[in-house]
């Protein structure tokens, strides 16, 4: 027998249960785990306490402060009469803990409750294909003009060389012809007021005419405010036309009175091709054939507040933003291809995007118009030059391309928004005028329907002369 086993005899005696045999060490081993079965806790607590049974208080007090006397069993007493009675209070709340916060909703079904999963967010289909297709015949090729405006009263107005057309969107057909004149030369610009109703058209011979859409005829016709042709026209409200002419001129008009021109602000050397007011009525907004864009504030005198120089090309596009007064978008032409924002108060260029794609020179995509969605933070872009003619949706400001939509097969130079925000027109020089659902409300945006081809220009009814 060997070492281990005499002295596992040798407690026999003494011990209430033998001691197993210790394990043998392993040196191939890291560790010496050891065996908990032969453990009697019962019986060690008993031996420690002197082999005689007490109660939970006998063995506590004891323990404590050896043999009992009469103080201390006083204390005893005294000591189990608290304990008893904060038995299972311990981590009580006083009042009813609060309800928890819950992240995901609850649906019930009979007697039991699940955890509904979140709902994912819902993308929305933007359409690949226009709704309808008109066609525009004669609609004019230049960058200069601006030619395409969409009213409060969802009518949507187009000039094809000396007429303006215009299109009740509520009935989707021409609702009336507005016959300028051949004398007084080509339209270069339209543009709808505010109220819907009255309609300003630019012409070629610097004159600006101003209609009453529902009346059918022309109020009044403007003139000595430009030498040259009207390229461009913006409405500060129903009585401040802002009318940019191709001699580099901006004119504030008021059409209430006589002598209608009221200030001009000159920065310009060459034609203004694009012209917006932002949403306050507060600042202007002018870009130009000379690569320039001013900023004019109504506020201070007429001269200009920021000249900002950084397009390297035409300046056409503009785009306030319709939820940060102060945020302005600009697209440059040929050999820019860029979009630029802007801090209007600061004149700061906040982000700048090379709209550049695969083309023979290089030479980047031509911005010919932009457009916010009223609804997200989303911007649309036409372009023409070396591209696929197409309209570009981007989110912003990571500028992210969400949508390409293609179809014209000529620079889109237009682009008009129907007063719900839903809808954007585009016209392009090849003649077409395209809808597009692009900013449609995901709840009750429809499938588009197939496209289908009407002659625009044979479905007016009657005419102003």
């Amino acid at each position: 027998m060997d070492a281990g086993s005499s002295s596992s005899s040798n407690l026999k005696g003494q011990s209430r249960y033998p001691l197993l045999p210790l394990r043998k060490f392993d040196e191939n081993l890291d560790r010496f785990i050891p065996n908990r079965s032969a453990m009697d806790f019962d019986y060690a607590h008993h031996m420690l306490n002197g082999g005689k049974k007490k109660g939970k208080e006998d063995l506590n007090l004891d323990s404590c402060f050896g043999m009992s006397s009469p103080s201390r069993e006083a204390y005893r007493r005294q000591l189990a009469e608290i304990f008893n009675m904060n038995r299972g209070r311990i981590l009580a709340f006083k009042n009813k803990p609060p309800t928890p916060f819950e992240l995901i909703p609850q649906s019930h079904s009979g007697s039991g409750t699940h955890h509904s999963k979140p709902a994912k967010p819902h993308r929305r289909r933007i359409p690949q294909k226009p709704e309808k297709i008109l066609d525009a015949p004669d609609l004019v090729d230049d960058y200069c003009v601006n030619l395409l405006d969409w009213g409060s009263s969802n009518v949507l107005a187009i000039a094809l060389r000396s007429k303006v057309y215009l299109w009740d969107a509520s009935v989707a057909s021409i609702s009336g012809k507005h016959k300028t004149g051949v004398e007084n030369g080509p339209v270069t610009s339209v543009s709808w007021a505010p109220d819907g109703r009255h309609i300003a058209i630019g012409l070629n011979n610097s004159q600006v005419q101003l209609w009453d859409s529902t009346a059918n005829r022309k109020l009044r016709t403007m003139r000595g405010g430009h030498t040259s042709g009207v390229g461009s026209l913006a409405w500060n409200n129903n009585q401040i036309l802002t009318t940019g002419g191709m001699d580099g001129h901006v004119v504030n008009n008021d059409v209430r009175i006589r002598d209608h021109v009221v200030e001009t602000y000159r920065g310009h050397t060459q034609e203004v091709c694009g012209l917006k007011w932002s949403p306050s009525g507060q600042q202007l907004a002018s870009g130009g054939n000379d690569n320039l864009l001013h900023i004019w504030d109504n506020r201070r005198s007429t001269q200009w507040f920021h000249r900002l120089e950084e397009h390297t090309s035409a300046v056409r596009a503009l785009a306030w933003s319709p939820f940060q007064g102060n945020l302005l978008a600009t697209g440059g032409g040929d050999g820019d291809g860029c979009i630029k924002f802007w801090n209007t108060h600061t004149g700061a260029c906040l982000n700048s995007i090379d709209t550049a794609l695969n083309s023979i020179e290089d030479t980047g995509s031509q911005v010919c118009a932009l457009l916010w969605n009223n609804n997200e933070r989303e911007l649309l872009s036409s372009h023409g030059g070396f591209t696929q003619n197409q309209l570009t949706l981007w989110k912003y400001p990571s500028m992210v391309k969400t949508a390409e939509l293609t179809g014209h097969i000529s620079r889109v130079l237009f682009m008009a928004q129907s007063p719900d925000g839903c809808t954007v027109a585009s016209a392009a020089a090849d003649e077409t005028l395209r809808f597009w659902n692009v900013f449609g409300d995901p709840q009750v945006a429809k499938p588009a329907p197939k496209a289908v081809h009407e002659p625009f220009a044979h479905l007016y009814r009657t005419s102003i002369r």
